[in-house]
């Protein structure tokens, strides 16, 4: 056997898609892209509270597919929205639209649907909208410690 030996050097990269491709206990539940539409770029999702969902719709240029239950909003978005930016407390990114274990089987509703074939919202407008919701400078705009 020949080859460098030593340790496994793994870049950030790696052990994010190690992260990103452990399973869930159970059958994971996925928001669907809706009937006739495409997500070309993948889709991942942002939760907020109800409360705080309303909110925020009036505030984007643009709104995609939006599904709600009881206490949350979903946005979808296109996969890997959360590259370099950390969105605010309460909201919370799902990787592949999955949805966290709630110990139900029973998916949101879908209560808005853009026209056209892209469920997308942008992510950047829903980043902001919900800084400014939050009281939280966005991540480009934070001072740089040493």
């Amino acid at each position: 056997m020949t080859g460098v030996s030593g340790p496994r050097v793994l870049t950030l990269d790696s052990l994010v898609r190690i992260r990103r491709g452990r399973q869930t206990r159970g059958a994971p539940l996925r928001l669907p892209v809706p009937d006739g539409m495409t997500a070309p770029m993948g889709c991942d999702a942002v939760a907020v509270p109800a409360l705080l969902g309303q909110q925020v719709i009036p505030r984007l240029p643009r709104v995609g597919c939006v599904y709600a239950d009881e206490t949350h909003w979903w946005w979808l978005v296109p996969s890997d929205s959360d590259y370099a930016l950390q969105w605010p407390a309460p909201a919370r990114y799902a990787v592949g639209a999955i949805l966290p274990d709630t110990g139900t089987s029973v998916l949101p509703d879908l209560i808005h649907r853009p026209d056209g074939t892209l469920p997308y919202t942008p992510p950047i407008p829903l980043y902001l909208a919900l800084c400014h919701l939050t009281g939280t400078a966005p991540a480009w705009s934070r001072p740089v410690s040493a």
